[in-house]
């Protein structure tokens, strides 16, 4: 083994592959945050906020980053998969409570992961618009589900791939704004402008940042394959950090290209900003290859998100399975792949049921928008597991730290708590019936913390205790 592929001594033994290096963390994360929201939210948000639009994305970077900042200082003490989870039962000790939040982190991935198989079908119709919708979805979450089943390197390596290729479409918007500014038709007046009709500024940005939040998490994933880090307390900081910091610069520098070269109500009012702002004839292309280029490139940045939800859901399920908060099955491991494979089949057959659940919902004239409704959903569970995770970093402070443990700034997390319970407040109200979908998800959970309750003993040894199976009472 290399230097760079060598784990540490110190670190726990574990059955999953220690094969992620540092810089394969960061375009992990970098790819998750950029993921394909920035892609259809630019427009929502430009809505919301008028020209300045640049501000809520920067705000809402920000709130995600300070999130970040106590992700990094609990991988430092536990480098383990389950992430958020984990991370309150070391806390608190609270079997509900633990539950509670593996089911929301869990609810937010499917949701999440539906939304996007969902957008997913959308782009692929621009191309090819034969095969049904729901069918072109279904297949893309198996797709997605038989990458990671093949194994955690492979996974990561395909999300660096598709890093590099969604950047690229992200670097041809900042492009067009730069050939903007160069002929001097850019209006830099308008980046400082407020459209948000009754609303002031800051009721404006605050909605801004709720509408594009979607496309800023993701960060949270990368806590889940600790495990699986050659060095993850020396690594996993720098990465996380460096990696939501690169994603917000992008972003901003996306959101003023757009509002440079579209006027800003040309921009609320297209389903597909980022392509118009391409199509606007700054560059020298043909219509017609953009539009095919621009769909293969959200595609991209849809997979590439959605491979990581995927990545998520079974090893939050991996890590949760050995701390005895869900049944045990969910720890079984592939033995020639190590691939967590009894929670990849579970996620792939939840994700699919919402998928067929909003078709059948649209089919008996309901008439859903599931990458919305599935985008808020994600948004208000995910809020709720930020604030959490904040309260227990703060709550270990003095437990488990080694030289090596990362410590961020107690102010800086307080006021990543009151903006995390801001917007979850604002999301709820603009939206109160996301509530009814998330308390839908989260049910499906309670199956499995009633199994564990019920047949959970019958896989420890008689004298152990549940969560901690190790120790004898």
């Amino acid at each position: 083994m290399t230097a760079d592929t060598a784990a540490p001594d110190d670190l726990e033994d574990t059955d999953l592959k220690r094969t992620v290096t540092g810089r394969l963390l960061f375009f992990y994360v970098l790819g998750d945050v950029l993921g394909s929201g920035i892609y259809v939210l630019v427009g929502a948000v430009a809505a919301a906020v008028g020209g300045a639009f640049w501000i809520a994305f920067a705000i809402g970077i920000t709130v995600a980053t300070l999130t970040g900042l106590a992700y990094a200082e609990l991988v430092t003490k536990y480098p383990r998969a389950a992430g958020a989870s984990l991370y309150v039962n070391k806390a608190f000790h609270i079997p509900a409570l633990t539950f509670l939040v593996t089911i929301a982190m869990l609810s937010a991935s499917f949701a999440a992961a539906g939304s996007l198989a969902t957008g997913f079908s959308g782009y692929f119709a621009e191309l090819w618009d034969a095969p049904p919708a729901l069918l072109i979805g279904l297949l893309f979450v198996v797709g997605l589900t038989v990458v990671n089943f093949i194994g955690i390197t492979e996974s990561v390596v395909a999300n660096l791939v598709m890093t590099v290729v969604e950047v690229v479409g992200l670097a041809i918007v900042i492009i067009v704004g730069i050939v903007v500014v160069v002929k001097g038709d850019a209006d830099f007046g308008v980046l400082t402008d407020f459209d948000a009709g009754d609303n002031g500024p800051i009721l404006a940005i605050v909605s801004g940042v709720a509408l594009g939040f979607f496309a800023m998490t993701g960060f949270e994933n990368a806590a889940n394959i600790a495990e699986e880090c050659t060095d993850p307390r020396r690594t996993f900081p720098k990465a996380l950090i460096g990696g939501m910091v690169g994603a917000g610069l992008i972003y901003v520098a996306v959101s003023v290209a757009a509002a440079l070269s579209l006027p800003i109500p040309e921009l609320a009012a297209s389903d597909a900003p980022l392509l118009d702002v391409v199509e606007s004839g700054v560059l020298p292309l043909p219509a017609g290859v953009i539009t095919i280029v621009f769909a293969l490139i959200a595609m991209t940045a849809i997979t590439n998100t959605t491979l990581v939800a995927v990545v998520t859901q079974s090893r939050i399920l991996y890590g949760m399975a050995n701390e005895d908060v869900v049944p045990s099955v969910f720890a079984r491991l592939h033995s020639g792949r190590k691939s967590p494979w009894v929670g990849l089949v579970f996620s792939a057959v939840v994700v699919s049921g919402l998928l067929v659940a909003g078709a059948v919902l649209n089919e008996t004239g309901v008439g859903v928008d599931l990458v919305t409704r599935l985008a808020a959903v994600t948004v208000v569970l995910l809020l709720f597991v930020y604030a959490m995770v904040i309260v227990s970093a703060l709550r270990l402070r003095g437990h488990d730290e080694t030289e090596q443990t990362y410590r961020a700034s107690t102010p800086l997390l307080a006021l990543g708590i009151v903006g995390n319970l801001a917007l979850l407040a604002y999301v709820v109200y603009d939206d109160p019936a996301s509530l009814v979908w998330c308390g839908a998800l989260l049910a499906l959970g309670v199956v499995l913390f009633v199994l564990e309750l019920v047949f959970g003993q019958q896989d420890r040894p008689d004298g152990y205790d549940r969560g901690d199976p190790s120790l004898k009472v």
